[in-house]
């Protein structure tokens, strides 16, 4: 599955966005999905995750609260709603996909493609 990340750009802390994922190849529908995000000079680390179904969500602890997954396997696409934006929200961030939740949760899923840079100013 090839996946493309796009919404990234530059906003101010509080600000939102909304950065979408569109798949191509394969059905969406039979992976799990999520976002991960690496920062200048920093790893990559997971941001979220959502179930094949959509029923179950995971989040990392840094944007609970904050952050919403959410997939439209209609269209192919999983989305990640950002509010409340702060400057350490700054990275690039990817959208993956793997067969189980886990590896995405992980950080370590079979499938990401490029992704879209977030800015966020103070």
């Amino acid at each position: 599955v090839q996946l493309q990340a796009s919404g990234g750009g530059l906003v101010q802390a509080g600000g939102s966005l909304r950065l979408s994922c569109a798949a191509s190849g394969r059905t969406l529908s039979s992976y799990a999905t999520g976002w991960l995000r690496q920062a200048p000079g920093k790893e990559r680390e997971f941001v979220a995750a959502i179930t094949r179904g959509g029923g179950i969500t995971y989040y990392a602890a840094s944007v609970k609260g904050r952050f919403t997954i959410s997939r439209d396997n209609a269209k192919n696409t999983v989305y990640l709603q950002m509010n409340s934006l702060k400057p350490e929200d700054t990275a690039v961030y990817y959208c993956a996909a793997d067969l189980r939740n886990s590896r995405v949760v992980d950080a370590m899923p079979d499938y990401w493609g490029q992704g879209t840079l977030v800015t966020v100013s103070s």
